[in-house]
C-alpha cells in the first residue's frame, strides 16, 4: 500500500524555472544537487536519517494526472501547450545515491545526491525536502529519548497531536525506527506492522456512575493487557485503591492486570506510591504507565527523581518538535562539454556557502574497537588516504590524524537512470540498523546535554577547491 504524493505538492518556483528552461531550449541539462542540513536539531550531538522509503515511493510513481495538467493550462503564467505535454509524459529518469535510513548523519554530509536534468531535479526538490525535514527530527527526538529511557519501553502516542493525519503514521514509522517499541495509530500498525498499542480515555472512566465500575466493565472487555487510568478523580485515593480492588478479582479468576496509567500530577511521587500500594498489595507484577508531555529532558528527571516508571508514553513532543530540520537542496555541480564540473554557492554567512562538487562520505572506524572515529567528505574522484587527517572546516588549527581505520561508504545508490537498483530493507532491518550504527558511537557524542561535537573533515584537496572557487568568485567583484 502506497500513499501518492501530488506532482504539484512543488513550490510554484520549481515549475517556473523549468518552464523558462524549457523556453531557452535547455530543459536536458544534467546537473547534480545534494540534500543536507547545517545544524543538530535539539541541540544534539547526532541526527538519525529517516524517509528515505517515503522519497523511493514519490519518485517510483511520480506522474503528473490530467486533472493537474488541466490545473496548470489555467494557471496566469500560460505555460505553453508543448511544455505541458513535457509535463504529461514526465517520469523521474534520473540517479539517486542516499544515506541509509536510521543513518546516523552530521551538518554539511550529503544525504542524497539528485542527479539529472535541471527539470527532474527542480520538480522534485519541494516533496523530497518536505519528507527529510520532517521525518529526520522526528526519528532524532526518538532516538533521544530512547537514550535517556534505555530498556524501558516506549510507546509513540502522538496522533491526535501531529499536524496531519499523514504526519502521525509517518511520524510512527520515524520513532520506531529510532528505539521507539509501539505506537497508538492503528494504521500504523497495519501500514507499517509497528506493534499498536492502547490504554484507555478519562472519558470511559466519566461514562459510568463510578470509577470502580468503569475499571470492572473494562476489564470484563479487555482480561488480557488491560491498563487502567488511574488520575480522573483522585489517584491516590480512588484510582489506584480501585485498580487493585480490580486487579484482586481479576487474580480470583486466573487473571492479571497489566498495569495502570499516570496522566497528570507529580508522576516521580505518585509513581513512587503507586508503586509500593501496588507491591503491598502482592502485585509486583502490574506496571506502571507514564504519559502526559514526556520528552527527554522530563524523563531523565523522572528518573534521577526515582520514578517508579515501567513505561513511557510519548505523544505531544514529538509531535511538536519545532522547527525542522533545515535540510536544503542545492546544485553542487552540472555536466559541462561531457564532464562534471564543481559549482559553488558563495555568501557572507560561511555556513551558507556550499561545499561543491560530486561527493562521497566515508565513516572511519578504528579497526581495535570498531567505535566511529570521525567521518570525511572527498571528492568522489579521490582515493582513501593510509592516513587520513580530520580537520575541523572553520577551525582549521583542529586536527586529528587517523590510521589504522576501516572505511564506510555511507551513500548508496538507490536509482540508476530511474530505475530503482536499491532493495528497500524491512522496518525491523533499518531499526536495526540504526542501533547498530549509534552503538558505535563513544557516549560524549551521544549524551543529552552538552554533547562533544563529532569529527566532519573535508578531504584536503576538497577544502582547496573550495577555498580556490570562493577567491575567484570574490575575485570577479573586487
Amino acid at each position: 500500500m502506497t500513499e501518492r504524493i501530488s506532482a504539484l505538492h512543488i513550490d510554484q518556483y520549481d515549475l517556473n524555472m523549468p518552464y523558462a528552461w524549457w523556453k531557452a531550449g535547455l530543459a536536458d541539462r544534467r546537473v547534480q544537487f545534494d540534500v543536507y542540513f547545517r545544524k543538530h536539531p535539539f541541540g544534539s550531538g547526532f541526527t538519525v536519517f529517516a524517509g528515505l522509503e517515503r522519497i523511493v515511493h514519490y519518485l517510483e510513481n511520480l506522474r503528473f494526472t490530467e486533472e493537474d495538467i488541466a490545473y496548470l493550462r489555467n494557471r496566469p503564467e500560460r505555460y505553453d501547450e508543448g511544455f505541458l505535454d513535457v509535463l504529461r509524459g514526465f517520469r523521474f529518469r534520473g540517479n539517486v545515491d542516499a544515506m541509509r535510513e536510521g543513518e546516523i548523519v552530521f551538518p554539511e554530509e550529503p544525504l542524497l545526491k539528485i542527479e539529472g536534468t535541471v527539470l527532474e531535479a527542480a520538480l522534485v526538490e519541494a516533496a523530497v525536502l518536505n519528507i527529510v525535514n520532517w521525518h529526520a527530527p522526528v526519528a532524532t527526538k526518538a532516538a533521544r529519548m530512547k537514550e535517556v529511557a534505555g530498556d524501558e519501553p516506549l510507546i509513540e502516542m502522538a496522533t491526535r497531536r501531529m499536524p496531519e493525519v499523514d504526519a502521525a503514521v509517518w511520524a510512527a514509522r520515524a520513532a520506531y525506527i529510532a528505539g521507539f517499541d509501539a505506537t497508538s495509530n492503528t494504521y500504523a500498525d497495519m501500514r507499517f506492522g509497528i506493534p499498536a498499542k492502547g490504554t484507555m480515555g478519562h472519558m470511559w472512566i466519566q461514562s459510568f456512575d463510578s470509577e470502580l465500575e468503569a475499571f470492572r466493565r473494562f476489564v470484563e472487555a479487555f482480561p488480557e493487557g488491560a491498563v487502567l487510568l488511574v488520575d480522573t478523580y483522585d489517584t491516590l485515593r480512588s484510582g489506584v485503591p480501585n485498580a487493585i480492588t480490580v486487579a484482586k478479582e481479576m487474580e480470583a479468576r486466573g487473571q492479571r492486570l497489566l498495569g495502570i496509567r499516570l496522566d497528570s500530577g507529580d508522576i516521580a511521587y505518585l509513581s513512587i506510591q503507586a508503586r509500593r500500594m501496588l507491591d503491598e498489595a502482592g502485585l509486583d507484577y502490574v506496571k506502571i504507565f507514564a504519559t502526559n508531555n514526556l520528552d527527554e529532558d522530563v524523563i531523565a528527571s523522572l528518573k534521577e527523581q526515582g520514578a517508579k516508571v515501567d513505561v513511557w508514553g510519548v505523544g505531544t513532543m514529538l509531535a511538536a518538535v519545532g522547527a525542522s530540520l533545515g535540510a536544503v537542496y542545492k546544485m553542487k555541480a552540472r555536466w559541462v562539454n561531457g564532464r562534471m564540473q564543481p559549482v559553488i554557492k558563495v555568501s557572507d554567512n560561511f555556513e551558507k556557502t556550499t561545499v561543491p562538487g560530486d561527493l562521497v562520505v566515508y565513516r572511519l572506524y578504528d579497526r581495535a574497537t570498531g567505535m566511529a572515529r570521525g567521518d570525511y567528505i572527498a571528492l568522489a574522484a579521490e582515493e582513501l588516504p593510509d592516513e587520513v587527517e580530520l580537520f575541523h572546516p572553520v577551525y582549521t588549527h583542529k586536527r586529528k590524524r587517523v590510521t589504522g581505520y576501516e572505511a564506510q561508504a555511507l551513500l548508496v545508490p538507490v536509482f540508476r537512470d530511474g530505475e530503482r537498483v536499491y532493495e528497500l530493507p524491512s522496518l525491523d532491518a533499518i531499526r536495526q540498523y540504526h542501533r547498530r550504527q549509534l552503538s558505535r558511537f563513544w557516549p560524549e557524542y551521544r549524551r543529552r546535554l552538552n554533547p562533544e561535537e563529532y569529527p566532519v573533515s573535508l578531504s584536503e584537496r576538497l577544502w582547496t577547491m573550495r577555498e580556490r572557487m570562493i577567491a575567484e568568485q570574490r575575485a570577479k567583484f573586487a
